[in-house]
């Protein structure tokens, strides 16, 4: 793809997405991780709609458990996601959908999974069991799987950098690779979640995302192009876990950790604790401003902003 970035305008068709402009301006996908710290993944085949995953769960939950679904997303981060295999979007009603539940808390990572013939079945799950991270619903899963959003109708840069990644991983690691739903960041697309490591990557091309799945594999995370880990409870957090990984080139799930975090008094910074290794760290974090460009439907074409790292001090 090719930029016009002059004041000379051009047919929308001639201009890049977001996501390409985004990396062309150096924009840095650290530190911007949803909130996902367990996951219940719903295999939903053929085209998704904008609202897609809206409509499964309108079908599979009867209104109070859906209303339960929407607390335990904001108390326990618990996400639900719809997932397809990557090229295969026809439903076959003679095969059973794969659900998938799962946590990626450190210390209590787990995923297992279910069959169903019928959405409805989902009624009787103990949605409760899944946010606590108890598990015991379904046969027991050896991660990880990687996960990549494709969901083309949410944003086009989804499905035009994430088809090729999703592609790429199911060829070398058949069974492990899924098209996911919206995990939101457009402008970070090709976008890819490992699950239930917890590890949410962006900006990547499919020989990026191939490393990233060698690593994982080898219960390693892949520093470059990480957003973050995604039970983290707030940006500030993944984006100092990022830059120590980084400094002390630790590549283990729980080798970066933040114990800690705390606001400069009159100032757009914090101080996080985190532990590397054996020791301890004070990782302090600056918020750049973003600046935004383009229209409104493409809110990623910014100008490289996000979290910038002032100092790191061993404690």
């Amino acid at each position: 793809m090719t930029a016009q970035l002059s004041d000379t305008s051009a047919p929308p068709a001639a201009l890049p997405g977001c996501a390409t402009v985004a990396r062309m301006l150096g924009a840095s996908p650290a530190g911007t991780a949803a909130d996902m710290r367990c996951w219940l993944l719903i295999e939903q085949p053929g085209p998704w709609p904008a609202d897609a995953l809206e409509n499964v769960l309108d079908e599979a939950f009867p209104a109070e458990r859906r209303e339960l679904l929407e607390n335990l997303r904001r108390s326990h981060g618990l996400r639900p996601l719809l997932i397809r295999r990557p090229g295969k979007h026809r439903r076959d009603p003679d095969r059973p959908r794969s659900v998938y539940v799962g946590g990626g808390e450190p210390g209590n990572r787990w995923l297992e999974r279910l069959e169903i013939r019928d959405l409805g079945e989902l009624a009787e799950l103990d949605l409760e069991a899944v946010a606590e991270g108890m598990g015991g619903l379904g046969t027991r899963v050896d991660g990880p799987l990687f996960l990549v959003c494709t969901h083309g109708t949410k944003d086009m840069c989804c499905a035009v950098l994430g088809r090729p990644l999703a592609s790429t991983l199911n060829t070398n690691h058949p069974g492990r690779a899924w098209e996911v739903s919206h995990v939101g960041g457009d402008r970070w697309a090709g976008n890819l979640l490992v699950v239930p490591d917890g590890f949410l990557h962006g900006q990547l091309n499919p020989a990026e995302a191939a490393l990233v799945a060698k690593s994982a594999l080898r219960g390693q995370v892949e520093p470059e192009r990480l957003r973050g880990r995604t039970s983290a409870r707030t940006a500030w957090t993944q984006f100092a876990e990022i830059a120590l990984r980084r400094q002390l080139d630790l590549s283990g799930l729980d080798d970066v950790l933040a114990v800690q975090e705390e606001p400069l008094l009159e100032s757009d910074a914090r101080v996080v604790t985190v532990r590397g290794g054996e020791d301890f760290y004070a990782v302090t974090v600056r918020r750049r401003s973003a600046t935004p460009r383009g229209d409104s439907r493409c809110a990623g074409l910014i100008q490289p902003a996000g979290y910038v790292t002032e100092e790191i001090t061993k404690l």
